[in-house]
């Protein structure tokens, strides 16, 4: 866990810094990692972007309610949704809602605009409600003990 708790701090770090900080060669250390990526506990290497240093400075979380819950309506909303960039996480919830989808916008008309072009243009969708973030308390990866 040594391993994953440091590249989770920087991916970046060399085999060589991260053998000295747990104690293995870095030959140790590089098939700990590919054993980790093999079993799908590293799922991928990626960079975390500011989306407000790009102009993104608003989140908004939308609940949606579908018209169907056929197989083909879900693969395709899905499927839509994947291709809408300022979609940053999409959940498929149980309860009062279908969605949970949490966007990156520029601001309450980037948003609006982002409605009616690209999210009410999605057919089934009976009902949403939005809410803006104003702060977010707290945004992680999972932190292995």
């Amino acid at each position: 866990m040594a391993i994953l708790r440091l590249l989770m701090q920087d991916s970046r770090k060399t085999l060589n810094e991260i053998g000295a900080e747990v104690g293995l060669s870095s030959t140790a250390c590089w098939t700990r990692i590919k054993r980790l990526e093999s079993e799908g506990v590293i799922r991928r290497y990626t960079v975390d972007v500011n989306p407000a240093r790009l102009g993104y400075r608003d989140s908004v979380i939308v609940q949606l309610t579908l018209e169907s819950h056929t197989d083909e309506t879900l693969y395709e909303f899905g499927r839509i949704l994947a291709t809408i960039p300022e979609v940053m996480e999409a959940y498929l919830v149980s309860g009062d809602y279908d969605y949970y989808i949490r966007l990156a916008v520029r601001d309450t008309r980037d948003y609006e605009r982002l409605l009616r072009e690209r999210l009410y243009k999605i057919p089934g969708i009976r009902h949403s409600k939005s809410h803006f973030v104003l702060r977010t308390m707290k945004e992680a990866s999972l932190a292995p003990v």
